[in-house]
């Protein structure tokens, strides 16, 4: 798709069009939108109805607007109090109906699942009127997953003057976190976008909002490399945003997480939505073991303050999910790090990233290990020291279990130099 009209406008038509035409999302109008519950009404209760008639008869919601208000607090008051994230993943109790708001991406081979996937509804908003008085403030983008909203766009492009820094300040001047799509948890992600670099942003609040780079990086610097088949960013809209992509997203990289400052002891709470170099690192691993299985070796190259926690701990989640012929590619993932101030750290995030309770354990000496495994334990964090031990327990007692080993740190010898694994 050519981009033949360079004003913000056609920019903004050739995202959509891309959207609607190649990936089934649906497109949305200011009409569906409702301004006090900032959502598609429209394609919420379409999906409900759709997918959970009997019980959406229990709440009575289309037989009473006094219901339909009722259900439609109780939904904005979860959405507030867990965030959007968990809302998706784990649906809603509405007395006396358990809802579910999002169908997970399917497991092979299984149908019914992806009969379920695919009845989900994706679609985009352009130029939404959002602000709950009369005033025409408008956003240039906004995607919703079943009439929940879940990103913002704005947009700008160098044929009028204008970059992503410009984006960038009009979210910080112009979008209002006090205004409900605005606040922190209601959407997953803000991204400001111009045709040659992107920027991301989890929670706005005024000029304090901080945005990151969602860029690809080009000859081992920032920004964007050249891209013959049209404009340098259209990997937001023709891979990230794709339903498959972003519904992968969704199930395993995205999180709300506490963290508290070690010298103060104040807890702060974050929406984690993953960098482009993470995203993109974490998925050709696990590609590559899908397609070839395990048994090799993975070196990957990170700088200081790259997110390597991060990384690590989705790549521990998912590569125990990894299946072949409906039986785990993995028995269990060894995490090892040469640092203990990292092991805590690495420990905390992984734990906080897990869904499934229980399943990551510290195996602070040897022995731990046997009983980790004997526990069903599917992650394992130690340090470099216990990790000689570990490997000879590993090769004499589990020859049938298969492992994922992710080194944390390059390992050292006593000379200074790199060891290889």
């Amino acid at each position: 798709m050519v981009f033949t009209d360079k004003t913000e406008k056609g920019f903004e038509t050739l995202i959509v069009n891309w959207l609607v035409d190649q990936d089934g999302y649906q497109q949305g109008t200011n009409e569906d939108y409702n301004k006090e519950y900032a959502i598609d009404e429209t394609r919420l209760f379409r999906f409900l109805n759709d997918t959970q008639p009997k019980e959406m008869a229990k709440l009575g919601v289309n037989q009473s607007d006094q219901k339909k208000r009722q259900f439609l607090n109780r939904l904005s008051g979860e959405i507030t109090r867990r965030g959007i994230i968990d809302v998706l993943r784990n649906g809603i109790k509405a007395y006396p109906a358990d809802l579910i708001l999002f169908y997970f991406t399917p497991t092979e081979n299984n149908e019914q699942a992806k009969r379920l996937f695919d009845k989900n509804i994706f679609s985009v908003t352009r130029q939404l009127r959002y602000a709950i008085d009369a005033s025409k403030l408008a956003l240039d983008l906004c995607l919703f997953i079943n009439g929940l909203p879940v990103i913002t766009i704005e947009l700008k492009n160098h044929f009028t003057g204008q970059t992503t820094a410009d984006a960038v300040e009009q979210y910080k001047k112009d979008r209002n976190p006090r205004e409900l799509l605005f606040s922190f948890k209601r959407c997953i992600v803000h991204f400001a976008v111009d045709d040659q670099t992107i920027q991301f942003c989890t929670k706005l609040c005024g000029k304090a909002s901080w945005f990151l780079p969602f860029n690809k990086g080009y000859r081992d610097g920032a920004g964007n490399p050249p891209n013959p088949e049209g404009i340098m960013t259209d990997y937001l809209w023709k891979d990230i945003l794709t339903k498959t992509k972003l519904s992968r997203i969704i199930e395993n990289y995205v999180q709300v997480v506490v963290e508290e400052n070690p010298e103060t002891r104040k807890k702060s709470v974050k929406q984690i939505w993953p960098r482009y170099h993470q995203l993109d690192c974490v998925e050709k691993l696990l590609a590559d073991v899908r397609q070839y299985g395990v048994g090799k070796r993975y070196l990957i190259q990170h700088s200081a303050g790259s997110g390597k926690s991060n990384s690590i701990a989705w790549l521990a989640h998912q590569l125990i999910g990894l299946e072949r012929d409906g039986r785990p590619m993995i028995d269990s993932v060894i995490v090892v790090t040469d640092r203990r101030i990292l092991d805590k750290q690495i420990r905390d995030t992984i734990k906080q990233f897990m869904q499934v309770k229980n399943t990551v354990v510290w195996a602070q000496h040897s022995g731990d290990l046997k009983k980790a495994i004997q526990d069903g334990k599917r992650i394992i964090v130690t340090t470099v020291e216990k990790f000689p031990y570990i490997s000879q327990e590993i090769g004499q007692e589990h020859i049938n279990h298969t492992f994922a080993i992710i080194i944390d740190e390059a390992i050292r010898d006593r000379a200074g130099g790199m060891q290889p694994i």
